[in-house]
């Protein structure tokens, strides 16, 4: 396709509003890959863009292989959690020479002149000759080399699978500075963070392997290998190898997986996106997830926001399932179910991270379980699957989180958490039930309007939860730092007990995160009754209340009681008969005469 098709998605080179800037990174990059010792040197020039109110003496870089090392800080964390990840454990302190990842950058200039830098494992340091003042560009270049790791974790060299090639983070890659500043973290596992921009990347490897990942193939023409329709099959009988040359516009990644065995199918997915499928095992499960995986991008499209790119790819390599720019790498196939509920989980993160850019190792949550609440959504509507309450699965996850000592607050830094399964809780079900449940708050139809108006107003942007809460409180007209507050930055717990007393219904808050309250009254001649009782931190109430709830006066958040009385003998209170509140005791929450 033509680069100058994709211009719509550059940013413009002007500064932004001082609340609502963010830099931008051209990449060019020439690689060659020697399959055989794993090896690859490469070029690479950044024409960056200080679209910051702030003056730049200094840029960082992420080189993430360098991870995949004894006594790294990775290893290091793995050896010392209680609960490692099963995929790491000690498998990088057992690793040898022959197996170590590296990524090494032995020249680096700005505008043509070489620049003091300093590498520090994962990190890169490099001091600017020349400071870069708000509004500027400057042209980054360097030489680096690498060695892809044994498969451990993401990235690396035959998998579980046998898929040869798993390149994620494989390449030097700039640091993101925002309005915070920089965020030069450590790879030790968990999530990333990157800068927009246009990728133009040449991948030079053995003419028999087959590549898929980010981008569009400008010369397919050359490669076939069923990216070309009129020339599926090319003779390379003539080269050694062939090189591929991917542009991809305004993303803030770049991965790709290659394998000389990958079967390689396109199918046409909504609003003319090609879907590509690279496979190598359990065939007929991954034609299986063909035709759902268009299902999924339609739902995704129509309840959140249309996909921007004209290409998905879905590949099989890495170590489970992770979400990268344009494409996703997933391991198995053996269990359709795995397989499609991955795949679903991933794509989704196409909008919540890959366009909806949040700070994945700070917010975790924010993309997580955004991604896990919509997945099993399109996941059942796929599959034409109705549940009561299709969040069940998050909501007790969460509980048991919440009742087990460990909790930590969502705002803690995704490497910091003291348990992986605290984390993973946390990210995952905590973040989902973030969503569900503010469904609950402001009602379901709300909820969808937020999700649209959000993916409208920050797409390929960096949001914050705040600015998430902003736009939940303009769609709802309900105030809301309340809840962003308590659920997100504290580990604090919504308990609310039921009883009733000389005909009163008598209601407790044990916890100290306040909720509105749905209720529902059996009367002792069978009759029910639905009550409704907004706290007085929304300022308002659910807009789409069912005309069979009774609104009640709002509950003051420091009064722990709350009482309302009843015409006739109840046999029967219960709160929330939804499901949707995230209250840790359900067991207090019916009342039985």
């Amino acid at each position: 396709m033509k680069k100058n098709f994709f211009l719509l998605f550059s940013f413009p080179c002007i500064l932004l509003s001082q609340s609502n800037w963010q830099q931008n990174a051209d990449y060019k990059m020439n690689v060659d890959i020697d399959v055989e010792s794993f090896q690859f040197n490469g070029t690479q020039e950044i024409l960056y863009t200080n679209n910051s109110p702030d003056t730049i003496s200094k840029v960082y870089y992420h080189l993430y292989f360098n991870a995949f090392k004894p006594g790294s800080q990775m290893d290091i964390r793995s050896l010392n959690i209680s609960d490692p990840d099963g995929r790491v454990e000690d498998r990088i302190s057992k690793l040898d020479k022959t197996e170590e990842g590296d990524l090494s950058v032995f020249e680096l200039k700005q505008d043509g002149k070489p620049v003091f830098f300093e590498q520090q494992e994962t990190i890169l340091l490099a001091r600017l000759n020349k400071v870069l003042l708000p509004g500027k560009k400057t042209k980054l270049t360097l030489l680096f080399e690498g060695v892809v790791p044994k498969q451990i974790r993401r990235s690396g060299r035959n998998n579980k699978d046998g898929v040869a090639l798993s390149m994620t983070q494989w390449y030097p890659k700039l640091a993101e500075y925002d309005f915070e500043g920089w965020h030069p973290n450590p790879y030790i596992a968990r999530e990333f963070h990157g800068v927009w921009g246009d990728y133009e990347v040449k991948i030079t490897i053995d003419k028999n392997y087959i590549l898929g990942g980010t981008g569009y193939l400008q010369n397919s023409s050359e490669i076939g290998y069923g990216y070309h329709p009129k020339k599926k099959t090319i003779n390379h009988s003539e080269k050694e190898k062939l090189t591929w040359h991917f542009f991809a516009p305004n993303v803030h990644d770049f991965t790709w997986a290659a394998d000389p065995d990958f079967i390689h199918d396109v199918v046409k997915g909504p609003n003319d996106v090609d879907l590509h499928f690279l496979y190598k095992t359990n065939q007929e499960n991954w034609r299986k997830l063909q035709p759902h995986s268009v299902g999924l991008m339609k739902y995704f499209n129509e309840n959140i926001g249309e996909y921007p790119w004209k290409q998905y790819s879905i590949i099989q390599g890495g170590d489970g399932g992770m979400e990268y720019a344009m494409s996703t790498l997933i391991t198995g196939g053996e269990q359709y179910s795995r397989l499609l509920g991955t795949t679903s989980h991933e794509m989704a993160h196409a909008w919540f991270q890959h366009i909806l850019a949040n700070n994945e190792a700070k917010h975790a949550w924010m993309d997580e379980g955004f991604a896990s609440y919509i997945d099993v959504l399109a996941e059942n509507s796929v599959l034409g699957k109705t549940p009561q309450n299709p969040f069940k699965r998050s909501y007790d996850s969460y509980r048991r989180l919440a009742n087990s000592g460990v909790e930590q607050p969502q705002t803690t830094h995704s490497d910091r958490y003291n348990y992986n399964f605290a984390y993973s809780v946390s990210a995952y079900s905590k973040g989902s039930v973030f969503l569900s449940q503010l469904g609950y708050i402001v009602g379901p139809k709300t909820l969808k309007k937020i999700l649209k108006r959000y993916f409208n107003e920050f797409k390929f942007k960096h949001p914050t939860p705040n600015d998430f809460k902003r736009v939940a409180e303009k769609v709802s007209d309900l105030e809301l730092e309340w809840y962003l507050n308590d659920w997100t930055r504290t580990a604090e717990k919504i308990d609310y007990a039921v009883t009733y007393l000389e005909g009163k219904v008598v209601l407790e808050r044990k916890g100290l995160i306040p909720m509105p309250i749905e209720l529902v009254v059996t009367f002792r001649d069978e009759t029910k009754k639905h009550y409704y009782i907004p706290t007085d931190l929304m300022r308002g109430f659910k807009k789409e209340l069912s005309s069979s709830f009774e609104k009640l006066p709002s509950w003051g958040w420091a009064s722990p009681f709350y009482t309302f009385p009843l015409q006739k003998e109840a046999i029967k209170i219960e709160i929330d008969p939804s499901g949707l509140l995230a209250d840790v005791d359900l067991k207090n929450n019916l009342y039985k005469l």
